[in-house]
């Protein structure tokens, strides 16, 4: 084509096929509802999967002797169990509820279990204080005297503190 001279242009044109400004605003009137009822939808989901996350968690921690479930006696577990159940069966049969009766069951699912569990754990805290002072646990009892729930989380810390400081000193090589 550049050797015989010929040369083509094409151009486009909105005359077909086009939005009116009036069809533009009445998309735009539509997305702006559906925004409202997206946002609703997405809160009444979070709400469900949070309450339905702290049940399963509480059974899978009460089923777990390792944790919750050896710090509980027969008669703690059982009646745990049944509140677990209890919010399970509710949250199958309520599939649709809206995001004020999933706050509500989870905070009524908290309020019956948080007793039950603080109980066992405050049973559990003297257990851990009365063995530090043996000697074969000075080396794990000097790293429990902080704050127990998080020794695992506070030797991270420390660590990537460490990490940090290294960090900094290879950042200074960089430049």
């Amino acid at each position: 084509e550049k050797k015989a001279g010929k040369s083509e242009s094409i151009t486009i044109t909105n005359d077909r096929g086009s939005l009116t400004q009036e069809e533009i605003d009445r998309m735009v009137r539509e997305a702006e509802e559906f925004e409202e009822e997206d946002r609703s939808t997405k809160e009444r989901v979070e709400a469900r999967n949070g309450l339905e996350s702290q049940a399963y968690n509480l059974r899978n921690q009460l089923n777990d002797d390792e944790k919750l479930g050896g710090k509980m006696d027969e008669d703690e577990k059982a009646e745990l169990d049944e509140i677990i159940k209890d919010t399970i069966e509710w949250l199958d049969e309520n599939p649709s509820a809206e995001k004020e009766d999933y706050d509500a069951k989870l905070k009524e699912l908290q309020e019956a279990t948080n007793p039950i569990v603080e109980k066992a754990q405050a049973r559990e805290a003297p257990a851990k204080e009365g063995g530090d002072d043996e000697e074969g646990d000075d080396d794990e009892s000097e790293e429990e005297d902080g704050d127990n729930d998080d020794d695992e989380e506070g030797d991270d810390d420390d660590s990537d503190s460490d990490d940090d400081s290294d960090d900094s000193d290879d950042d200074s090589d960089d430049d």
